[in-house]
């Protein structure tokens, strides 16, 4: 019986969750409506949500690793990141448009994007084993949002609300893995020609190999692994920027080259 409660509330939470999406408009924080949620419930809350997106229609191509930054983790308390899933409805061609329906309280961020050329299976996998795994890196930017109102999130309502993942946008030009010194990589992040800040790969809990690593290890307590093609973004190299209608970001990489998109006015 009490099996079947729990598997009712996380029901509702993800129905929750997917209503405040459509409507655009948050939602109360789960964290509020039950104090006592755990961070499994809350990863089962998202895997409910992710599964019925894939029942009408989305696929699933690859993850996202959030909390990578120290900064963020002592924010929400918390020792080591979150991760979502990347659908192919959540894609934004590099130098395209983010629709004003797409987005609710949209931040954007600059990361490194790994694509895979090999299975990465839990729960022992090692930096090696990434790079090897590594088909080749590209320059993202994630666009992070909340269905929760007003970002008043802890770890619970993020990790339910899909790490907060949104849309993304991947550059154009796949780098090899040899190519490039992943921890070095340096970032300019600029929002309608402005720099707002600056990061490099080191940012991402030392190295963004790292992250996905413990990303590899981490799908293992819920028997997931991660596919040859899966897309994954590793984390943010510096702090997301709030955008407005009309906005333009940018984010230059050492080595990756130029990822941007603007924001519908």
């Amino acid at each position: 019986m009490l099996e079947k409660t729990m598997s009712e509330e996380i029901k509702n939470f993800s129905n929750q969750l997917i209503e405040a999406e459509r409507n655009r408009e948050g939602s109360k924080p789960l964290t509020e409506l039950k104090p006592s949620i755990t961070i499994q419930e809350a990863y089962h809350i998202q895997l409910k949500t992710i599964e019925r997106k894939v029942e009408t229609g989305a696929t699933i191509v690859g993850k996202k690793i959030g909390l990578t930054s120290i900064a963020m983790q002592e924010l929400l308390g918390v020792d080591e990141p979150d991760y979502g899933h990347l659908l192919d409805e959540m894609a934004i061609e590099n130098n395209g448009t983010v629709l004003k329906p797409q987005v609710l309280q949209p931040r954007v961020e600059g990361e490194i994007a790994f694509v895979l050329k090999e299975e990465l299976r839990g729960p022992n996998v090692t930096v090696e084993d990434v790079l090897e795994a590594t088909d080749y890196v590209l320059p993202a930017l994630e666009i992070v949002d909340s269905r929760i109102t007003d970002w008043k999130i802890k770890l619970q309502d993020t990790i339910a609300d899909n790490a907060s993942s949104g849309l993304f946008v991947l550059g154009n030009r796949p780098v090899s893995i040899e190519d490039v010194n992943l921890k070095e990589v340096g970032m300019n992040f600029y929002r309608n020609g402005e720099l707002m800040n600056t990061g490099k790969g080191s940012a991402a809990l030392g190295d963004p190999a790292y992250c996905v690593a413990w990303l590899a290890n981490k799908l293992h307590e819920f028997n997931l692994t991660l596919e040859p093609g899966e897309l994954i973004l590793s984390g943010a190299l510096s702090a997301a920027v709030y955008a407005h209608p009309g906005d333009e970001f940018s984010a230059v990489f050492d080595g990756l080259g130029k990822v941007s998109c603007t924001f519908e006015r």
